[in-house]
């Protein structure tokens, strides 16, 4: 696959849409892609294809991004899991790829 430039919003908030989801017996994989993004800041994240129902909700949820895997956590570095994503929708993420940083930023209970 080739990479691609991606969406953003008038701020220059990349706004990148899931291309499949994966649940294996260790986690939930929403894969993005191979996209230009920069290595610090804020992306949206359209969360296309629901994970799947009947997956055990304590895997803990991964994106792969540009052939990098790395798991989604919370604030306080607790791993975001299949029960905390539900249906489909739009996720506020924080990438810090020099300190290894993917946090979910947006709630994500109704």
């Amino acid at each position: 696959m080739g990479c691609f430039n991606v969406t953003t919003n008038v701020n220059g908030v990349p706004y990148i849409s899931t291309i499949s989801v994966t649940v294996t017996d260790e986690a939930v994989n929403f894969a993005l892609g191979f996209r230009q993004i920069r290595p610090v800041g804020y992306f949206t994240v359209r969360v296309a294809d629901a994970i799947p129902d009947g997956t055990t909700g304590t895997l803990p949820v991964n994106l792969t991004l540009n052939g990098t895997t790395r798991a989604l956590t919370f604030f306080d570095g607790t791993p975001v899991t299949a029960a905390n994503i539900s249906g489909t929708g739009v996720l506020l993420v924080f990438n810090n790829r020099f300190d290894g940083i993917l946090q979910l930023m947006s709630p994500t209970a109704a």
